[in-house]
């Protein structure tokens, strides 16, 4: 694969790259707990969603371009606070961003019309690019031979933020309120900068660029490596048809035959917690197969989960498979994704995952508005049927970027 040449693109000065070696298990506990309750900001507001537009007399479609708000928050966060993890010191950025977080929380919580809602709802989704910084930050500090299983490791504390986030918010808020969700969530940020500041080791930046320096050789990234292309692309019909689903699930639970709240929305998230109990597993087939394969079994799963849900969802136990089926596909295809992409250049791993995930959050807020367009129009039939058509898409691009897929994963796999 071609590498990047920094001085094309402006360097100030060119790094003298180096692997670490070594990784503390304290750090990789820290990280792991750190990006789940960071995550877990951007996805309060799915089982509240039903609450806040009672709380504001608002539509469905009008509700889910709040969650929208939410997602385009992160995909700019990753176009603007990412790509600086290569050229600043990722643990002072990362505490920076946590009490940037902890305002716009707050923020949330004093809400007072629909529009202060998404406006702080959109900052919130900023901060949350910042489990992005930290991801990469793992990966540099693992050794090449154990960064599948590093990034596996944290990718399950991600998920698991994820999924339990949904839990957490639907019980509180059903109990207490949605706006007691957000300034709890705004204490722990404040927790967190703390845990972070001093438990973390600093990490010295590897490259001198500009912010424009920095997205020029993005773009020179997407353009010379086909493997960060595939997945970028793959990785957006994943995460679409996720937030499709869990955009729409609290409005299907209130529907015959289940009338149920939030609270029982919120559960459903720990029946998905299997796709996080996979995560490190995924990574460690990905360090020692190679990590494409795992992402069309992944397509696959996805896709079949839907054709469950569409079958079988309006039983508890057909839904419930579903849900396990979903997150299980989604999830190893975003890790094994992250795996390869990791595997490119190592000096610019927070460009790619910038590149990655700002594709990711951009496809998910689309899957957010879509679906419910979707539930508004068809009902959970429309939305089972975007949340399929998408995985095929998947397999559309999987087939036709074979070659060149195959090809950089043979080259990986040789240098294992």
């Amino acid at each position: 694969m071609p590498a990047l040449d920094e001085k094309a693109s402006g360097t100030l000065e060119t790094p003298a790259l180096h692997e670490p070696t070594e990784i503390r298990p304290a750090h990789v506990w820290l990280m792991s707990f750190s990006v789940g309750v960071i995550v877990g900001n951007i996805y309060y507001i799915q089982p509240l969603l039903s609450l806040i537009a009672s709380a504001f007399r608002i539509s469905v479609a009008q509700v889910g371009a709040i969650a929208m708000a939410t997602q385009l928050g992160v995909a700019l966060g990753m176009l603007v606070f990412v790509p600086l993890g290569d050229t600043l010191e990722r643990r002072s950025l990362i505490v920076r961003l946590l009490l940037f977080a902890a305002i716009c929380l707050a923020f949330v919580a004093c809400a007072k019309s629909t529009i202060w809602l998404g406006i702080a709802c959109f900052g919130v989704g900023i901060a949350g690019s910042t489990v992005h910084v930290i991801v990469p930050f793992a990966a540099h500090l693992a050794p090449p031979s154990k960064r599948g299983t590093v990034v596996g490791s944290v990718m399950a504390g991600l998920l698991f933020g994820i999924l339990l986030a949904r839990t957490f918010s639907g019980f509180v808020g059903q109990v207490f309120g949605w706006r007691c969700v957000y300034w709890i969530a705004c204490g722990l940020m404040l927790a967190l900068a703390v845990l972070i500041r001093y438990l973390l080791p600093d990490s010295k930046p590897t490259l001198k660029l500009t912010w424009p320096q920095l997205m020029s050789s993005a773009f020179r990234l997407v353009r010379e490596q086909p493997v960060l292309r595939e997945a970028a692309m793959l990785g957006a019909v994943f995460f679409a048809a996720f937030s499709a689903f869990w955009t729409t699930l609290i409005f299907f639970l209130q529907t015959p035959p289940y009338h149920y709240g939030s609270a029982a929305a919120g559960l459903f998230g720990l029946v998905g917690a299997s796709g996080a109990a996979v995560a490190p597993f995924v990574g460690r087939i990905a360090d020692r197969y190679g990590a494409r394969q795992n992402v069309l079994a992944a397509l696959v799963l996805t896709l079949v989960s839907f054709v469950v849900m569409y079958a079988w969802g309006t039983n508890l136990v057909g839904l419930a498979v579903g849900v396990v089926l979903m997150d299980v596909g989604v999830q190893a295809g975003h890790i094994s994704n992250q795996t390869r992409i990791y595997g490119l250049l190592p000096e610019a791993r927070s460009r790619l995952n910038m590149v990655y995930m700002t594709s990711y959050f951009t496809a998910g807020a689309i899957g957010s508005s879509a679906s419910s367009l979707a539930w508004q129009h068809y009902g959970w039939a429309g939305v089972c049927s975007l949340g399929g058509g998408l995985a095929v898409i998947g397999l559309v691009v999987f087939v036709l970027c074979g070659s060149a897929g195959a090809r950089a994963e043979g080259a990986d796999a040789l240098a294992r």
